[in-house]
């Protein structure tokens, strides 16, 4: 499928200013913007193998579209919801357990780069990454 293979960060919009909205810590937030990350993914069918490589941890999450399951973001924050897929889109919506409010996020192929949207209490923010 088109998202499978190995993704690097290449570069980021606002992604200080989503962090900030997240109530991450200004240090946190200078670290998470050079997080060198790295994203493998694998589709087979409706599942999906993601690995998450950076700078700060190294995590393995294997979920099914429409299936929810729960995930902990690098700062310790954790979230409960699912993938699905709208036209050539991952589409995600996740529900932070300690305070109940909702985290969107896409993943979709823009020409040659695996761009990643997240939005937060108004605040969007995108990551983009070329294959590597």
């Amino acid at each position: 499928m088109a998202f499978d293979g190995t993704w690097k960060i290449d570069r980021n919009e606002n992604y200080e200013k989503f962090m900030e909205a997240m109530g991450i810590g200004m240090m946190k937030r200078k670290l998470g913007a050079h997080d060198n990350l790295k994203i493998t993914i694998q589709q087979n069918g409706d599942k999906f193998n993601v690995k998450e490589h950076s700078n700060f941890r190294n995590i393995e999450i294997e979920f099914t579209l429409g299936v929810n399951f729960e995930y902990s973001l690098a700062d310790g924050t954790e979230l409960t919801g699912a993938w699905t897929l709208e036209g050539n889109k991952l589409v995600a919506t996740f529900t932070r357990k300690d305070n109940g409010k909702v985290l969107k996020a896409t993943r979709e192929i823009v020409g040659d780069e695996l761009v990643q949207t997240y939005v937060y209490e108004g605040v969007e923010s995108k990551r983009f990454f070329k294959r590597g």
